[in-house]
């Protein structure tokens, strides 16, 4: 089972406090592990334009991005930035191909883009990513912590954070109303 490039939406029980409602776009899944960025849960501060400050980044673009709230993207590594993206930008070697419409890229090349205004049309910055040992996602989804859907570019890239996990779950046929916490085997 390969899920790059799809999206996990986790359930009403997830243990973990940091998931809770969570939306990941999975970056890469392999047999040694897997990687992932949520996408819907936003960080009071710092905004882009500040970061890109601390970064030495000049923002000469009026229009990209401002005070875009940057995303908590997982608890693995929080000093580490990662750009999920729209494939209309095409970077150096550091871009990861996640699927016909996602990319991800770690290297500063993509936010000296997106400060001059040459960055790709649709960006999330997050701090951190949501990563798994060999065989703890597959765990994890037979345990009814997660549920998997199709990626969903525009889903992933909007701004409306508030409603992502809704807007996710409403994509695979289920209404969140009827999910239980609790969960069972016949």
């Amino acid at each position: 089972m390969d899920l790059t490039g799809k999206m996990l939406i986790a359930m009403p029980g997830m243990e973990d406090p940091r998931f809770e409602h969570s939306v990941v776009a999975v970056c890469a899944h392999t047999p040694e592990g897997a990687m992932g960025l949520i996408v819907n849960k936003p960080m009071a501060r710092p905004g882009l334009t500040d970061l890109l400050g601390q970064l030495g980044i000049p923002v000469t673009a009026s229009d990209r991005g401002g005070q875009a709230p940057i995303l908590f993207g997982g608890p693995v590594e929080t000093g580490r930035g990662f750009v999920l993206h729209s494939r209309d930008w095409r970077g150096h070697a550091g871009m990861m191909e996640i699927s016909p419409d996602l990319a991800m890229t770690a290297t500063r090349d993509i936010l000296e883009d997106i400060a001059a205004g040459n960055g790709p049309q649709q960006a999330l910055l997050a701090l951190g990513y949501a990563g798994w040992g060999p065989g703890q996602l597959e765990a994890e989804i037979l345990a009814n912590g997660w549920l998997v859907a199709e990626g969903d570019a525009e889903i992933a890239l909007d701004g409306d954070h508030a409603t992502k996990w809704q807007r996710a779950l409403a994509g695979i046929g289920v209404d969140p109303r009827t999910l239980s916490a609790a969960a069972g085997r016949a």
